[in-house]
């Protein structure tokens, strides 16, 4: 019951909600699609989104966001319905999300090591109406992949790599945003609550089916204002996405992140030791979060020293036991002012517990 569970806080929010109103703090915006036309207004023409050659401002991301958000409540998505994001880590992923978020549904990632068959499970028990996928990934057709499966639900598939047999490409799916003028979709937009569900993240499943954690867009910006206040993230940042946007700590503590506090999200979609180290340097990445068998590859690798890691300030780590050597490492060796380890779940947002930036 969304009422009764607030019931022994009542007065608490409030409190809390006003004082962060009247800092102008991120989460005073109470929703993912006003947080992203906050940032627009507040960072401007910086940038927000950079995957490869592609690049987006923040005004332009939140410009794209409204096409995808037209796109969306042309093919039909109503609040509350469920639209599923099953593919790497890429810029596409981000407008597709924020855009069906501003159309008022709930987003459903899925993991991209999933089978067909796991992946129709998700599907069928979210009730996913379209799905956003890929047809090439690491050599899986997830298009194919769904193709003998039982989905009577999903009227949609939509294929961010284009056109292929039983998808509408991408670039097709956005033009029918013509079908809906802008002003319909800023009122579908601005009708979305902070108590709405903004996602609907699958997790565990090594007992039994995986179960679907719903979490709501006031609580998410709560969580990771502070989570971004901790880490001592901050506008200019460079952060390199290793960790998947199926997965909170992508999703949330990834992007999300980046646009509470006017940081630059690099998507990367495959984790490989020499590729992220000439991206570190290539691209001058401050923020490099992920779990410590990240870190030991990058300090393990042999031809570390040809790369320049000056640029690299921040770290969050954690999901695994953490040696204090290996901290030190991290510091000394590759530079790291900041090293954090954190704790969470998927339950709780993606987060429960860490240290502070300024920890000894």
């Amino acid at each position: 019951d969304p009422v009764s569970w607030r019931k022994p806080l009542e007065g608490l929010p409030t409190l809390r909600y006003d004082a962060i109103r009247m800092q102008g703090a991120p989460s005073a915006e109470q929703t993912i699609p006003r947080l992203v036309q906050a940032a627009a207004a507040r960072h401007g023409d910086a940038v927000a989104l950079e995957d490869g050659d592609v690049s987006y401002s923040f005004v332009e991301l939140a410009a794209a966001a409204l096409r995808a958000a037209r796109a969306f409540m042309a093919a039909g998505i109503e609040p509350g319905d469920r639209v599923g994001v099953w593919a790497p880590n890429r810029h596409e992923w981000v407008i597709a999300a924020i855009g069906l978020q501003s159309a008022g549904a709930v987003l459903v990632p899925l993991n991209t090591r999933m089978k067909g068959g796991e992946a129709a499970y998700v599907l069928r028990k979210s009730g996913a109406r379209i799905l956003c996928t890929v047809s090439d990934f690491l050599g899986t057709d997830y298009v194919a992949a769904l193709a003998d499966q039982d989905l009577p639900g999903l009227e949609k598939i939509v294929d961010f790599c284009g056109s292929s047999p039983g998808a509408t490409g991408w670039q097709d799916f956005l033009a029918g945003a013509a079908a809906v003028p802008e002003a319909d979709a800023r009122k579908r937009r601005e009708a979305v609550s902070p108590e709405d569900l903004s996602d609907l993240l699958f997790t565990s499943g090594t007992t039994g089916k995986p179960k679907g954690v719903m979490t709501c867009h006031g609580q998410n910006l709560r969580a990771f204002e502070v989570w971004t206040d901790v880490v001592g993230l901050r506008a200019g940042d460079r952060y390199l996405i290793v960790n998947p946007f199926f997965h909170s700590f992508g999703y949330k503590a990834g992007w999300l992140s980046c646009l509470m506090r006017g940081a630059t999200a690099l998507p990367h979609a495959v984790f490989d030791v020499p590729a992220v180290l000439e991206r570190v340097a290539r691209e001058r990445v401050s923020v490099l979060p992920g779990p410590p068998t990240l870190y030991q590859s990058i300090l393990a690798h042999p031809d570390r020293s040809k790369y320049d890691l000056s640029c690299l300030r921040l770290s969050v780590t954690g999901a695994a036991p953490t040696p204090v050597e290996l901290i030190h490492r991290m510091r000394k060796e590759l530079g790291f002012e900041t090293v954090i380890t954190g704790y969470g779940l998927t339950e709780t947002c993606g987060i429960v517990s860490m240290c502070r930036y300024d920890d000894d």
